[in-house]
C-alpha cells in the first residue's frame, strides 16, 4: 500500500484530482457484508485513490475500524487511511494501536482530537492528549506513516473563539508533522476557498487541502448531519430542500446534481481533489464522478 503523501504528489504532478472514499463501520454483520460486498466493489468500479475509515466516538468502533481497514486493503487492494482519536487513549494505547495499524500493513492514519461519548465537552484522557497536534507528533515520532488531519472551512463547532482561531490550530497540526488536510463537509464553495487562501497564505499551511463533499440523500438526514457538525446550509439550498421535504428520491437526484456543481467549481478552482462522505451508499458518490468524467 502507498503512503497517501506519496499518491498526492503524483497525482498533483499530473494535474489530476485526488478521489478519496469515506466509510464508517457498521453496526451489524449484514451491514458489514453489504458494505465490503456491495458498495465498495461499486465504489472501486470508480478506480479511487484511497478511502477512510471512522472511528467511533471514544473509541467506541475500534475493533470494527481495524478489521475493515485491513480487509479493504487485502481483499480491495485500496490504500486505506484508518482514523484515530485522542479520546480515552493514553499515550501507551495509542503506540499499541499504532503497531497494530504497522502489522496490517496501514500505512496512514487520520489523526483527530474526536467526539467524546454521548456528546459531552472534550476531556483529555489522563497520560493521553489534548489536542490533536500532539497526536500527530507522537504518531511522527513513532515511525513512517503518513499523517493527514481535518480542517474546518466554518470553524470547529466546539471552538467559540471564531473561525479564525480555529484556523490558527491548524498551523499546529501541520507543523507537528501532519502530510496533509482532509475537511470537514460544507456546501458553500467560498468557505473553503476562504480557509485554504488565510492559512496558506497568512500562516504558511503549504500541504495539500482536499475538500469534503457530501452528496445529500434527503433533506432530514442532511439537517441533522450540519447540525451536529457546525456547517451550515445556505438559504438558497435550504429553500430547496424544503420543497423536498417528503420526496425522498426527488431529494436524492437533487443531491447528485447539487455536488456534482459544487465538485466542479471546486476543481476549476485548483482544489487538489475530492474526498467523498459516502454514508456506505455507493450509488450517488458514482453518479456524481460519473458527471464530472472522473469514473
Amino acid at each position: 500500500m502507498k503512503f497517501i503523501r506519496d499518491i498526492l504528489a503524483e497525482k498533483m504532478a499530473t494535474g489530476k484530482p485526488v478521489v478519496s472514499f469515506e466509510f464508517f463501520p457498521p453496526k451489524t454483520e449484514e451491514g458489514d457484508r453489504n458494505l465490503l460486498e456491495n458498495q465498495i466493489p461499486a465504489l472501486l468500479a470508480t478506480k479511487p485513490d484511497f478511502c477512510s475509515v471512522t472511528y467511533g466516538a471514544g473509541g467506541s468502533t475500534r475493533e470494527k475500524t481495524l478489521m475493515i481497514v485491513d480487509r479493504i486493503q487485502r481483499e480491495h487492494h485500496l490504500t486505506a487511511l484508518a482514523h484515530l482519536t485522542c479520546v480515552n487513549h493514553t499515550q501507551a494505547e495509542v503506540g499499541s494501536l499504532l503497531e497494530k495499524f504497522r502489522t496490517l500493513g496501514c500505512k496512514n492514519i487520520l489523526a483527530l482530537r474526536g467526539d467524546s461519548p454521548g456528546g459531552g465537552e472534550f476531556q483529555a484522557t489522563p497520560g493521553g492528549f489534548e489536542f490533536s497536534s500532539e497526536l500527530v507528533g507522537f504518531i511522527r515520532q513513532q515511525g513512517d506513516f503518513s499523517i493527514g488531519v481535518a480542517g474546518f472551512p466554518e470553524g470547529h463547532i466546539a471552538n467559540k473563539n471564531g473561525k479564525l482561531a480555529d484556523w490558527e490550530h491548524l498551523r499546529g497540526k501541520v507543523a507537528a508533522g501532519a502530510d496533509f488536510v482532509i475537511t470537514q463537509l460544507f456546501f458553500d464553495n467560498q468557505d473553503y476557498f476562504e480557509f485554504q487562501d488565510f492559512v496558506k497564505q497568512k500562516l504558511g499551511v503549504s500541504v495539500p487541502i482536499i475538500p469534503g463533499v457530501i452528496a445529500i440523500l434527503n433533506a432530514a438526514q442532511i439537517r441533522r448531519f450540519t447540525q451536529l457538525c457546525g456547517s451550515k446550509i445556505p438559504p438558497a439550498l435550504h429553500a430547496k430542500l424544503v420543497l423536498l421535504e417528503n420526496d425522498d428520491a426527488a431529494a436524492l437526484e437533487f443531491g447528485i446534481e447539487y455536488a456534482t456543481q459544487q465538485c466542479e467549481a471546486l476543481l476549476r478552482g485548483g482544489a487538489p481533489g475530492l474526498h467523498f462522505y459516502t454514508l456506505n451508499k455507493a450509488h450517488s458518490t458514482v453518479q456524481v464522478l460519473k458527471n464530472l468524467g472522473l469514473a
